[in-house]
């Protein structure tokens, strides 16, 4: 228990998480000079991936081989790096397997916190939270900090269990078998259709006599949704299955009931698209693969952050800050209600860009240093390229499309522009409210309604780019926090805009128009 007679250890900033996210703020915030401490339960970092994924396999590419050389762009495909310069350590060194296992993740976590000597107190569990006047207080076993600025990265801290009455009998993600032969000749019940369910399922499908993947809404397909956190290609066995008519079966259903019956379980259930339809099935085991949350229990009445409305994640500002606890921001998996299912700021890929942004917006309010930006003469030419320099080299627009942009701020009084990089969208609108005359722009997708994702018709002319499906850029224009005209530029295989017809002319025309009027 903490000795309250000694005096607070004070630090302005307070990371408690030493995982990804930890790591990556902490490489920035020593990088820059500033005052900082993590604090890490775990006897090293990234305790969450030595367990899980529980069968070992990440969903995270590892790219290695590209037709480029640039390291940035490369980044594009190397979903488990994170950022530092000189980039001396990427993960490709410590797998050459598309998809990785968590092992490789845990060991590159380790030497990236050892080879950059960040400022990590191992084996210093947070017991309490409170805000202060002047910040926090941060309660350890035997020690008290006090920082101005809180940073909560420490990931999912339990497992998200839903409402059902009889869930106490499934067996969770966290604690289930993962021996396959553990199901031989079982009929299984797995509660959820995410990652984790469909991971579970192809690891007992050759065992287990049926397997049902059950929740009440229908599966969300990465290929359809472009978020890497549904369900992936890979897991296609399970679903060939449930089409070949294999009893293997993936059901839109509600659980009304879990009951034990003898050696078995009844699960009374409702369908969602059958009229109303209920039945009763049984199975041998019920695994819950539902997912996790975070645990706010170390958080005392004056620090407890407001969450969203499934009370799995914290609810936060345009600057990652908590909605309602001024000071305590959060990084990495807990930072994603504002693009949830969307971008990829759950994943290493997407909050390693998302932390080099809140380190900027970090410096600026607590060690008084500017958000840094760069000029650019208000002529079309040099936006146009601007514009096509950043979108065809930048991997943090790539990876957090639709998320990060760039801004263009048009000072018409010195004819310049002002030029900040890889900012959350919201934030760059909510920030330059006042001004009259400013652009985004970044990388979107076509979001229209496809029956078949792979027999999409294109039309490849400029003045339908806002018809692209695939990957684009996206250039916005707002006045006053109103986005007041928008233009996209066409799409391309290989992800390169730069044709004069299709790019550089539509581009120069839109700014030249745009420039000119008062």
């Amino acid at each position: 228990m903490t000795d309250s007679s000694s005096a607070p250890l004070h630090h302005r900033y307070l990371i408690v998480g030493a995982g990804p996210a930890g790591l990556q703020l902490s490489y920035y915030l020593q990088q820059a000079g500033c005052d900082y401490q993590t604090l890490e339960r775990a006897d090293t970092p990234g305790e969450f991936f030595r367990r899980f994924p529980r069968h070992r396999g990440l969903i995270s590419l590892n790219k290695v081989h590209t037709v480029s050389t640039d390291p940035e762009i490369r980044l594009r495909w190397d979903w488990n790096s994170l950022l530092h310069e000189p980039f001396t350590l990427p993960f490709s060194d410590y797998s050459r397997e598309y998809y990785p296992g968590a092992d490789d993740l845990v060991r590159y976590l380790a030497d990236f916190a050892d080879h950059h000597r960040l400022a990590i107190r191992y084996r210093t569990a947070v017991e309490r939270v409170e805000k202060t006047a002047g910040g926090f207080l941060v309660h350890t076993a035997d020690q008290v900090y006090s920082c101005e600025c809180l940073i909560m990265a420490t990931g999912w801290g339990q497992p998200n269990v839903p409402d059902v009455p009889g869930v106490e009998h499934a067996v969770g993600y966290e604690a289930m078998s993962t021996d396959p032969t553990d199901y031989a000749g079982q009929r299984v019940l797995i509660l959820g259709k995410g990652n984790s369910a469909f991971e579970t399922a192809s690891a007992i499908l050759g065992q287990a006599a049926m397997v049902h993947l059950a929740s009440p809404r229908p599966m969300r397909l990465a290929w359809n949704t472009k978020h890497p956190g549904d369900v992936r290609g890979h897991h296609g066995a399970v679903m060939d299955s449930y089409q070949f008519k294999t009893l293997h079966s993936v059901l839109d259903c509600v659980i009304d009931e879990i009951k034990p019956v003898g050696d078995r379980f009844e699960v009374h259930l409702t369908y969602t698209h059958a009229d109303g339809e209920t039945a009763v099935m049984e199975y041998e085991t019920v695994l819950r693969c539902t997912g996790f949350a975070m645990d706010t229990s170390v958080f005392d009445a004056s620090a407890r952050p407001r969450m969203v409305p499934s009370g799995r994640l914290p609810l936060t500002r345009p600057d990652w800050q908590s909605a309602d606890v001024d000071g305590l921001y959060f990084a990495g998996t807990l930072a994603q209600d504002r693009d949830f299912k969307k971008a990829s700021s759950a994943f290493i890929d997407g909050f390693r860009y998302n932390l080099r942004a809140l380190t900027a917006l970090l410096r600026e309010r607590y060690d008084g240093v500017p958000l840094a930006y760069e000029k650019v003469a208000a002529d079309a030419d040099s936006l146009t390229t601007t514009v096509l320099d950043r979108v065809n080299w930048s991997s943090a627009l790539w990876t957090q499309f639709e998320f990060l942009v760039d801004a263009l701020v048009v000072d018409s009084g010195t004819g310049q522009v002002r030029h900040y990089q890889d900012l959350p969208e919201d934030h760059v609108v909510q920030r330059f409210h006042d001004e009259r005359h400013y652009y985004t722009f970044g990388l979107r997708w076509g979001r229209d309604a496809y029956s078949d994702v792979f027999a999409i018709e294109r039309h490849p002319q400029p003045d339908r780019a806002a018809e692209s499906a695939f990957i684009h850029p996206v250039v916005r224009r707002y006045r006053h926090g109103e986005l007041v005209e928008e233009l996209h530029l066409l799409e391309d295989l290989l992800a390169e805009w730069r044709r004069p017809d299709r790019h550089v002319q539509p581009l120069l025309d839109f700014f030249a128009t745009d420039l000119a009027r008062p």
